[in-house]
């Protein structure tokens, strides 16, 4: 991983601020890791239906007078995820959407006119994938579509995948590349900050543990997020989805950065974009990572 966009769940507004005056300060400054892109907001807009691990204190429905003030006041927030079938958050969309924020659909129990009705409103994107939403359903004696069948219906809203293995099957990691293909499926982490350890043993959140090689809550109620790197991402998708490598790279580096547009500096290897490489052994374990050029990483 070469540039991230850090995310923060749904918390007050102090830690929001807070997590934008770091982001602020770190944007575009040299680092011995990788690239700060902007911050990615998780929250605080969702079902509380389908809050996952996020705080249940801080879910909200969407106010105007409080979104529009920060992004207002700063042009770090790059991303925002929202469930859009709450009060409101349709608006939202529109607005963000305007200021170059890429809404994406999270959280959620949207069916397919909702989904096509966020579409129009903006939202272009779908967050974690097949995580924190609805699949086909019964509704009395009926059958009713989810949001991951409308996603589906939508041939221009794109997708990422926690591709850990154990957040989406195989199977389905397959069906997703089969169905939205390589341009409109990114590769995203969702991991928590034990990731950044060797052997996964410091968790700065009380309310999770590490287990089965993913984070969840401590009452082994949901999945909390991940303890994935890149390099196992990509790993999951070749040897255990069988997708070739280079349309796995292609979900790495080329569909996230054409998703947030910025495919004209970072995403594929071509004169005049910034060196980002990423160099791996037969059995793609990282070997050297470079970052505008510069070696950060190489294996001793």
């Amino acid at each position: 991983m070469t540039g991230i966009y850090p995310t923060l769940e749904a918390t007050s507004i102090e830690n929001r601020l807070a997590a934008i005056h770091t982001c602020e300060s770190l944007m575009g400054k040299p680092t011995k890791g990788a690239t700060i892109l902007g911050l990615h907001l998780e929250g605080n807009y969702l079902n509380m239906q389908m809050k996952g691990g996020q705080p249940a204190q801080y879910i909200s429905n969407p106010e105007p007078e409080e979104y529009k003030a920060l992004l207002e006041s700063t042009n770090c927030i790059k991303r925002w995820s929202v469930s859009p079938e709450l009060p409101g958050a349709l608006e939202l969309g529109k607005y963000a959407s305007e200021k170059g924020v890429l809404v994406s659909l999270a959280h959620t129990v949207a069916d397919y006119p909702l989904v096509r009705k966020a579409f129009e409103a903006g939202y272009t994107h779908a967050t974690h994938f097949y995580n924190a939403m609805t699949g086909v359903h019964r509704e009395g004696e009926f059958k009713r579509e989810g949001t991951i069948e409308s996603i589906y219906l939508m041939d221009d809203i794109t997708v990422e995948l926690v591709a850990d293995g154990i957040h989406v099957p195989p199977a389905i990691l397959q069906l997703v590349h089969k169905l939205k293909g390589a341009e409109k499926t990114a590769l995203v982490t969702d991991a928590m900050s034990a990731a950044a350890y060797p052997d996964f043993s410091r968790i700065s959140e009380s309310w999770v543990i590490i287990e089965d090689g993913v984070c969840k809550l401590a009452d082994r109620s949901a999945i909390a997020g991940s303890i994935a790197t890149s390099d196992r991402l990509i790993r999951t998708m070749v040897h255990q989805a069988e997708l070739p490598l280079t349309e796995v790279i292609r979900m790495a580096s080329e569909a996230p950065a054409r998703i947030m547009n910025i495919f004209d500096k970072k995403g594929s290897l071509e004169k005049g974009k910034e060196a980002d490489i990423i160099i791996f052994d037969p059995d793609i374990n990282l070997q050297m990572t470079i970052i505008e050029g510069e070696v950060v990483y190489r294996k001793s």
